[in-house]
């Protein structure tokens, strides 16, 4: 495992680096939302049933399920610039693919490879988190979230207005060149990380969860078709279960797991990836429901008339507001820690559909919807990197990224096939066409709220800070914000960084190394010198320290995995000084 101080990295970042990554989860959020512009004539363009049509969205979302978690592990391993270039470049593979066909199965092939490139996403967050200093990672992780609903928000009009006015097969070839800018920039702009984990990717584990993602959401995306009580439908839900409790029993015993269920397990991470749920749930709803609302006729007496691309138009600020909101989420997380901020996005969500009840019947009504929304959406996506990236140690980051990634992609498809089914059974049907009804829009609402509620409940059980009677850190910066963290973690070594006549180290280095080598955790001490690391395990560890203008240090320690801190000052230079 090759180990790296968290300074050194920085100084080899480009000032492009944040917006190059940003627009790699662009173009990759693009496919989500690409055909949902020409949804409804798929199966006249395909020449197909519309229940063999829907295969063309399952597909992709299937696919980005799966490829999420098994990327993070592998750029983890083998390098996050190398697996992002690799994911959109199976993604630019996958456009041409769907653009030079109108055939069913070719189609679908196309877009399981364009699905392929969501693990972009957590590398993405990875190698920010490699790449950059301490100060601007908060503002880059945020922006690097927020950018599945900012490309998805933005795809709406483009798309639309490419559906409405040009071959819809130009949307596949628009992505393949966006993909292949992306592929360029990443290339001239973003170096390779140092960081790698230890050890062999665990094939078995990939395709025991690739086989329980896929049992799990194919019944929630195709429920409707097949009947929710139905053999097919219960069967699947059933078989996943089993594969995935299996596959949870194989983890435990892998010395290099695809997913470490042990950190998984820790409150920070638990509570994180259940709000990250709700979030996705909450996103999607507005996704469905205002833009069915906007291009309803008039006649209906509560549609609002609007075409396919003003619909998309005043839908996009959704994701404009999300992008913008990063640099909003970096100064209140530095100063409040990114769980209240997360509580705060999702309070404004929660207010937003409340709003959004009683602001239907208008269409500037549904453009402060949106804006709102997107705040809190913004808001809270921004976290949850945070909150993720504080609780692993460094060479897992990308692995528990894509985790929390497919977290959201789980919300995004229980939203879809709820919010589907709940329109559907209030839709009334007018000459064989079902329309959506107000009461279905309404009702969609207010199971976006009850989703919001559950995030907010699992948002307060993450851990916070360290009552008084305890050294308080200031979460005055993101390093401070994972001090606190790490604080309440006693199960760890804390202490302070000195230098030789025992003044306080500010900013130093501190790395954790376990018995075999690898990288256990790293973090950086405070204004006051101190520091804080959790270990994954008890045994022996040894604590290495450098600050700029210093001479690095390190100090062998053993930790009995209890609950008691062990205290231990490391002094630059110079000998070890107990505490």
């Amino acid at each position: 495992m090759t180990l790296t101080s968290t300074d050194q990295p920085a100084r080899r970042a480009s000032g492009a680096l944040v917006p190059v990554l940003a627009f790699a989860g662009i173009v990759v959020a693009v496919m989500q939302t690409l055909l949902v512009p020409v949804i409804k004539d798929l199966p006249q363009l395909l020449d197909t049933a519309p229940g063999n049509a829907t295969w063309v969205l399952t597909s992709t979302l299937l696919s980005g399920a799966v490829a999420t978690p098994i990327m993070g592990r592998l750029g983890d391993l083998y390098g996050k610039r190398r697996m992002l270039v690799l994911s959109l470049a199976v993604m630019v593979a996958g456009a041409l693919v769907s653009a030079v066909t109108s055939d069913l199965l070719p189609m679908i092939v196309g877009r399981t490879l364009q699905g392929f490139a969501m693990g972009a996403i957590p590398l993405g967050i990875g190698l920010m988190r490699d790449m950059l200093p301490r100060e601007k990672l908060g503002s880059a992780m945020a922006l690097m979230s927020s950018s599945i609903g900012v490309g998805g928000g933005l795809a709406l009009p483009a798309a639309a207005l490419v559906a409405q006015h040009a071959d819809w097969h130009a949307l596949f070839y628009g992505a393949a060149g966006l993909g292949a800018v992306s592929i360029l920039l990443t290339l001239l702009v973003v170096p390779e990380s140092p960081t790698r984990a230890e050890g062999t990717f665990d094939l078995l584990g990939a395709l025991g969860l690739s086989t329980g993602l896929v049992l799990f959401l194919l019944p929630i995306t195709k429920g409707s078709d097949w009947g929710w009580t139905s053999g097919t439908t219960l069967g699947l839900f059933g078989a996943s279960a089993v594969v995935l409790a299996l596959w949870g029993v194989m983890e435990l015993r892998v010395k290099a797991p695809l997913v470490d269920l042990r950190t998984t397990a820790r409150p920070a991470v638990l509570f994180t990836n259940l709000a990250s749920i709700m979030v996705g749930v909450s996103f999607y709803v507005v996704s469905l429901v205002l833009p069915q609302l906007l291009q309803l006729p008039k006649a209906t007496g509560y549609g609002l008339g609007q075409s396919m691309v003003v619909a998309g138009l005043l839908v996009a600020p959704l994701g404009l507001t999300m992008m913008f909101t990063a640099p909003v989420y970096a100064r209140l997380s530095a100063k409040y820690g990114p769980k209240v901020t997360l509580i705060l996005g999702l309070l404004i969500i929660a207010i937003g559909y409340g709003a959004g009840l009683g602001l239907m019947s208008a269409a500037w009504q549904s453009l402060v919807i949106a804006v709102v929304l997107g705040a809190g959406i913004g808001l809270a996506y921004s976290s949850l990197p945070a909150l993720i990236v504080g609780a692993v140690p460094a060479s897992e980051t990308g692995a528990a990224n894509g985790l929390n990634t497919l977290m959201r992609s789980i919300g995004t498809s229980v939203s879809s096939a709820v919010i589907g089914m709940v329109l559907a059974n209030t839709a009334n049907t007018v000459n064989g066409v079902e329309i959506p009804t107000m009461h279905g829009f309404r009702v969609s609402f207010l199971i976006a709220t009850a989703a919001v509620a559950l995030g907010l409940l699992s948002a307060l059980f993450l851990p916070g800070r360290r009552p008084s009677g305890k050294p308080q850190l200031r979460a005055s910066s993101e390093e401070d914000t994972n001090l606190a963290r790490a604080e309440e973690a006693l199960r760890g070594f804390r202490g302070r960084v000195l230098d030789a006549d025992g003044t306080p180290v500010a900013r130093a280095n501190v790395t954790l190394i376990d018995r075999r080598g690898r990288q256990a955790g790293a973090t950086l001490s405070a204004q006051d010198g101190s520091y804080a690391l959790a270990v994954p395990a008890e045994g022996a560890y040894v604590l290495a320290a450098k600050a700029e203008g210093h001479g690095p240090h390190a100090s062998s320690a053993t930790h009995t995995g209890d609950d008691t801190p062990v205290d231990l000052d490391l002094s630059l230079p110079g000998e070890t000084v107990t505490a």
